[in-house]
């Protein structure tokens, strides 16, 4: 029987679920084994049990078929109304509430398990940088650029976007800046072990 757990997401990576462009995540194992041997395959829910790994590591957001809802900053209009941060460029909520304190009723948003692996951050490919989220830009035609947009679509920082100048031509590089942007300067070169989720939208 599949199993539902809640996951965060910033408003970011929201508006790009909503539009259909993320489709994977990364989320770094804790604690990290001490050493994991080359050929290591995910199996849905834990570690097999290998000789000199170390840890074994599970992962909580389940296995492929399991469903997440999206936890995602919330608040409510003097009317009653849910609204949600990522989707409005002004404060129209008396106080907008933190995403981990979201509850189940007000989420919008459930994906469905499709993959669940292991590797390291830095092993990431070029298509699975572009399924986590980025937009990709051109202002001439020829030159085609990844990043994150404001709300608008657009290069810039009105909202939450990255001005032109942080995108750049090789998806893996953007998704370098991404990452750092969400865990802090320094983090992409600590290489972590992540577990990699990826989802469909939930009928």
């Amino acid at each position: 029987m599949s199993k539902e757990r809640p996951i965060l997401f910033n408003g970011p990576m929201v508006k790009a679920i909503l539009d259909s462009r993320k489709t994977q995540t990364r989320r770094i194992i804790k604690p990290q084994p001490d050493e994991v041997p080359l050929g290591v395959n995910w199996r849905g829910w834990c570690y097999p049990t290998i000789e000199n790994l170390g840890a074994t590591a599970h992962c909580p957001y389940g296995q492929p078929g399991d469903r997440l809802w999206v936890r995602e900053t919330w608040g409510k209009t003097i009317e009653g109304t849910v609204c949600f941060r990522a989707d409005e460029p002004m404060s129209i909520v008396t106080r907008w509430r933190p995403s981990i304190h979201m509850p189940r009723w007000a989420s919008r948003l459930t994906l469905e398990i499709t993959g669940v692996r292991v590797e390291r951050l830095h092993k990431i490919s070029t298509d699975d940088a572009i399924a986590e989220g980025l937009n990709c830009l051109t202002k001439d035609g020829t030159l085609y650029k990844y990043g994150i947009a404001d709300r608008d679509g657009l290069p810039g920082n009105d909202d939450y976007g990255w001005h032109w100048n942080l995108w750049k031509s090789d998806p893996r590089l953007a998704y370098r800046t991404l990452w750092e942007t969400i865990h802090g300067p320094g983090s992409w070169n600590a290489n972590p072990l992540v577990l990699v989720i990826e989802f469909q939208r939930a009928a």
